[in-house]
């Protein structure tokens, strides 16, 4: 019902190639996670330039997604990052991420049965 997530740049892009959209979304469900993870154990670490790595990473997806909130949220883990911010200034940001993506990945996976 796409309450969490929104295919129109998707559509765009594929030219309306109901494979392509597929290959996308089963990149986000099975790629985006570990990547989440990768960002946590940056900033449960310190590790600025990871942290920043995998969040670079995402941010495309979240855009292509239309996960808007969490894509100006990432730019923030950025922002962090590069500032070398402190961790309690950063994870409600990321918590909030988290839970946007894994919504929209419940929700991919049952509207898509992924």
């Amino acid at each position: 019902m796409a309450l969490h997530y929104n295919l129109a740049k998707v559509h765009a892009l594929s030219d309306n190639d109901s494979e392509f959209v597929n290959q996308i979304l089963t990149l986000f469900v099975t790629e985006i996670p570990e990547d989440l993870l990768e960002i946590k154990e940056g900033i449960k670490k310190k590790d600025h330039k990871h942290a920043y790595a995998y969040a670079h990473k995402i941010k495309p997806s979240l855009d292509l997604l239309g996960l808007n909130i969490a894509f100006e949220e990432i730019l923030q883990v950025e922002a962090w990052t590069k500032a070398e911010g402190k961790k309690k200034e950063i994870k409600e940001i990321f918590k909030s991420i988290n839970n946007q993506v894994n919504d929209a990945i419940k929700e991919l996976k049952k509207d898509f049965d992924l």
